[in-house]
């Protein structure tokens, strides 16, 4: 059992930081100054949820939808037999929600303002418009209360779906993160040399940061600190592939007996970013070394989907 000896608002701000979620088991009032000090925003902040002492309640407290924490509650609440306190306005009305639409197809809210508009405008049961970038959109009818436009939109719309780096007249902008970074790198290199390195051949590419869909490497960098550093100030998934994963990606690749030796995979960046990419991927940048650290680029195919009803 590990026992907590700073103070709790301390400890609570070091877990936000690292991004993880936070269940107090105890009074709501408890954990709501706690974490008061260390909240950012809506698209920031950490999954916090309550759980009364007997479990019989489970309350996503902060970031419901984009952090996921409406979500978790209805996962222990089915765990454990209790009931999930849902209060966001647009679940109990049965509403869509654009922010957890958005989530959910990992696309980068270019501004948070907007998503309480359309929010609002779903909730008066109006209906939400929404143009989705050409060759991207969903295979199944959208949900009551949306209606999938015309790309690009002729006029207003409330929500536009898009990977292109140009001005829409509508509410919400939600930006496809088209982008896999790989990366492998020596035991203990620090977050500060990989942050620079990723930063220098984003910028050779014209890739903006809030277009990067996950980082990925080898298995056995899952707990390298400087990489999970990396994720968390990026807010950006780490994937990771065992060597044997990595060996059935289907490519040319830049190879390395070195690399071999160590890791059981003959390349680890390159791979690892095609690997990420899902069907469809491919290399846009080659493996570049650097100071103990090796990346390569890959471009993936993205679409949306809605929630089946």
């Amino acid at each position: 059992m590990l026992f907590v000896e700073d103070a709790l608002a301390v400890w609570a701000g070091r877990q936000m930081d690292a991004g993880h979620a936070l269940l107090f088991v105890g009074a709501c009032g408890i954990a709501v100054r706690a974490v008061a000090p260390h909240l950012k925003d809506k698209l920031h902040d950490s999954p916090v949820l309550v759980m009364d002492e007997k479990g019989r309640y489970v309350i996503p407290l902060l970031a419901g939808h984009v952090g996921g924490a409406n979500e978790i509650a209805s996962f222990l609440a089915k765990r454990m037999g209790a009931s999930p306190v849902i209060t966001t306005a647009t679940d109990i009305n049965g509403k869509f929600a654009v922010d957890v639409f958005a989530g959910k197809n990992g696309l980068f809210i270019a501004d948070k303002e907007g998503i309480a508009k359309v929010s609002a405008k779903a909730l008066l049961g109006e209906t939400i418009t929404i143009s989705i970038e050409t060759g991207h959109g969903p295979d199944i009818e959208p949900p009551a209360g949306v209606a999938v436009v015309d790309y690009p939109p002729a006029g207003r719309v409330d929500v536009v779906v898009t990977s292109e780096k140009r001005h829409f007249d509508a509410t919400l902008v939600l930006r496809a993160r088209d982008y896999v970074i790989g990366l492998g790198c020596k035991k203990g290199k620090q977050e500060a040399a990989i942050a620079d390195f990723i930063a220098d051949k984003l910028g050779e590419l014209c890739v903006d940061a809030t277009q990067i869909y996950a980082l990925a490497s080898v298995g056995l960098k899952r707990e390298e600190e400087g990489i999970l550093a990396w994720c968390r100030k990026a807010g950006v998934p780490f994937f990771t592939y065992s060597a044997q994963e990595l060996r059935k990606v289907q490519g040319n690749f830049c190879r390395s007996a070195f690399v071999e030796e160590k890791t059981g995979v003959d390349n680890v960046c390159e791979r690892a970013a095609v690997r990420a990419c899902g069907d469809g991927g491919r290399l846009i940048a080659g493996k570049q070394a650097k100071d103990g650290m090796t990346l390569a680029v890959a471009k993936r195919k993205w679409s949306v989907c809605f929630e089946k009803a």
